[in-house]
């Protein structure tokens, strides 16, 4: 059974820090390109960062590029994304998708607000 389950969302402050996860299970994790999305209220789902399968190379949204880093620990099949200096417009549900066979995670809310 495949699942990838984002934790870490939550209310943060602008210019506040995050760091997200994503726990995978039931495929061979180390060899998929993994990737972060996000879909903020009537808009689309949209890119935000990919990572190689051994994390040795990386990809950005415009938008997020020097404040978002995306990660990869093989041995604990889970990849994070490390958000800092957030800003109103990061405000989104974030979901985990493997690139490889196409699965989605379920997401988690992230709300950047004062």
């Amino acid at each position: 059974q495949v699942q990838l389950v984002e934790s870490g969302g939550g209310l943060v402050q602008p210019g506040g820090s995050l760091r997200l996860s994503c726990a995978a299970s039931g495929f061979d994790f180390s060899i998929s390109v993994m990737s972060w999305y996000r879909q903020a209220p009537g808009k689309e789902r949209e890119l935000v960062a990919s990572i190689s399968s051994d994390g040795g190379s990386t990809s950005y949204a415009d938008s997020v590029k020097g404040r978002f880093t995306i990660s990869r620990d093989n041995a604990k099949r889970t990849v994070y994304l490390q958000m800092i200096s957030l800003k109103s417009e990061d405000t989104a549900v974030y979901y985990c998708k493997d690139r490889f066979r196409g699965n989605w995670g379920q997401g988690t809310q992230v709300t950047v607000s004062s």
